[in-house]
């Protein structure tokens, strides 16, 4: 089950790597929130992933943790 502070449980500088790369942010940011159970979410991800993608990048510098933009 993926962690609630980073991809997959992985630490902060991995998660940050694959947060940096848009097509791994994007494909991470599916996996985990359909592993959450946040189909929704996940839809959303999938059609509006690339503007998604710049403000999780954002707030992980900022805030050192992935950011639930999506809670559906």
């Amino acid at each position: 089950m993926a962690g609630k502070k980073n991809y997959f449980g992985l630490s902060f500088s991995l998660s940050l790597i694959l947060a940096i790369i848009p097509v791994t942010a994007w494909i991470c940011g599916i996996i985990v929130r359909l592993q959450e159970g946040k189909i929704v979410a996940a839809i959303i991800r999938v059609f509006g992933g690339w503007l998604i993608w710049l403000l999780d990048l954002v707030f992980m510098i900022k805030d050192g943790k992935i950011c639930r933009l999506l809670n559906c």
